[in-house]
């Protein structure tokens, strides 16, 4: 129970029958002094807060019974002494807390405000220490709730817990925790409990994170797939958040840039709708993976992310964005150079350098557009990069058939192909062709020696051509003499 529910109760089990006792105006007075002491120390908390300790833990035994008032105090003791570091002592207080659970208040009232003093301590533990003293709460917790049977919390507890362990890296226990939790979810016949889905979807969420984590891609995708075909539950869409963020960066690492897409447009549009900060950091992912496709579409044209167009936390993503769309290396180099706090994200570091690749691809073959040859240092001062890297840019270029060239790494040259060279070049090639296909068949399909109708001279292995005229007889013709029976005269001697 938060600090402002103080006047929020559960009125399901109160009795509002009138009685008219003598001894009231003196309980009523006893409720007067506690309440104020209650409220003094509120009072205090912010200037004295070690004084309003005190006089929290003075309010339980003013009561004569346990009741609401001691509760209150308690819980206010034990969230001054974590904030101040006093573990032992918050904990030790926190196990009296537990005993007015079973019969001081009620259960949905205790039920309420445990978890949001679990809440409390998990979102303040900011050391190991302080998450030492928030898996004591847990099990303290837990050994309370399984005593009155309150499977709701008992459930609700173990997946905190189960965060913890996330937290912590402690891999080993979050999976036997997410299998507990799973193995509770379960009815008798070993179906999946529609009651129960909210919490098997979140401990699908934990083990999904998990092997994102360790880049098990194989039992990722596995859990992915089988938590998206859960239809029994409705999850809390910061739940379907880390889901969706999760198979994005899975698709991510197989290069399949829709899926991922699809599945950070997703993420987004759960965070966001949950409130979670986390919606910022998605966004990025989104815009990422959109330069990564290679898409001319502008991801913030959406009605759901156009609000954050301009919003200065996503700002450097835009102008990424933008001057990749319109191919300008130099501005997107230098939107980089200004906004190092973008590689700051192990997931951002990891792909900018395959977008940043892409944009000096292009960015060189326009440069050695209207050239036939170049230096690769010439090449290499306008988008101001290595040339170690340039010379990669142009190899993986020629490999890929987009130049057609050869590079002199001695000479740090490059030699194109011209157009003209290439066209003559298929010319011969296709001659060539055309030669070794009419020498096959001469040779392989002709029917061997053919001698002159006339009386000539054979010639071996020639066949007779289909037609007026074969190649045999183009030959023979050559070699014959004119019709006076005499060579023709050599030119030569002027006869």
């Amino acid at each position: 129970m938060s600090d402002d529910d103080d006047f929020m109760q559960a009125s399901d089990d109160e009795n509002y029958d009138f009685e008219y006792e003598d001894d009231d105006d003196a309980e009523q007075g006893g409720d007067v002094d506690v309440e104020n002491k209650y409220y003094n120390a509120k009072q205090m908390k912010a200037d004295a807060p070690e004084e309003a300790i005190e006089e929290f833990l003075g309010v339980p035994a003013l009561e004569q019974e346990k009741g609401d008032w001691g509760f209150k105090g308690l819980k206010q003791a034990i969230k001054l002494e974590f904030k101040l570091g006093r573990y032992e002592k918050t904990v030790e207080h926190y196990n009296e807390l537990l005993t007015y659970v079973k019969s001081a208040v009620t259960r949905n009232y205790s039920e309420k405000s445990i978890n949001n003093m679990l809440d409390f301590i998990e979102k303040n533990a900011q050391d190991e220490a302080a998450n030492e003293c928030l898996e004591q709460f847990y099990d303290k917790t837990l050994e309370s709730f399984q005593a009155t049977n309150n499977e709701r919390l008992w459930l609700s507890t173990n997946t905190k817990l189960a965060r913890l362990y996330l937290a912590q890296k402690d891999y080993p226990r979050l999976t036997a925790k997410a299998r507990e939790l799973h193995k509770a979810c379960l009815k008798e016949d070993g179906t999946e409990d529609p009651s129960k889905g909210t919490y098997s979807m979140e401990a699908y969420a934990l083990e999904i994170q998990m092997y994102a984590e360790t880049r098990n891609n194989k039992r990722l995708k596995g859990l992915y797939e089988k938590a998206l075909s859960v239809r029994s539950a409705v999850p809390h869409p910061k739940i379907m958040g880390v889901i969706r963020e999760c198979g994005g960066k899975m698709y991510m690492s197989e290069e399949d840039w829709k899926k991922a897409q699809s599945d950070f447009f997703e993420s987004f549009r759960n965070y966001d709708e949950a409130g979670s900060l986390q919606r910022i950091q998605v966004l990025k992912y989104l815009v990422l993976t959109t330069m990564l496709m290679g898409s001319d579409i502008n991801p913030f044209d959406s009605q759901e992310t156009k609000p954050y167009k301009n919003d200065p936390r996503i700002a450097a993503m835009t102008e990424l964005v933008d001057a990749y769309q319109r191919d300008d290396i130099t501005q997107y180099e230098n939107v980089l150079k200004k906004n190092q706090d973008l590689l700051a994200d192990p997931f951002i570091a990891e792909n900018i350098d395959e977008v940043t690749r892409n944009m000096r691809t292009k960015a060189v073959v326009k440069l050695v557009a209207p050239y036939t040859r170049f230096r690769l240092d010439f090449i290499a001062a306008k988008p101001g990069v290595e040339i170690a890297e340039v010379q990669d840019i142009v190899g993986f270029l020629i490999m890929d058939k987009r130049l057609r060239g050869s590079i002199n790494q001695e000479a740090g040259t490059v030699e194109i192909e011209s157009q003209a060279d290439q066209g003559r070049m298929r010319a011969v090639a296709d001659w060539t062709n055309t030669i070794k296909t009419l020498a096959n068949f001469v040779l392989n399909e002709g029917e061997g020696f053919k001698g002159d109708d006339v009386g000539g001279a054979g010639v071996i292995g020639m066949p007779q051509m289909s037609g007026s005229t074969g190649v045999s007889d183009m030959l023979l013709s050559s070699q014959r003499p004119n019709a006076q029976g005499r060579r023709k005269p050599n030119r030569g001697t002027g006869r």
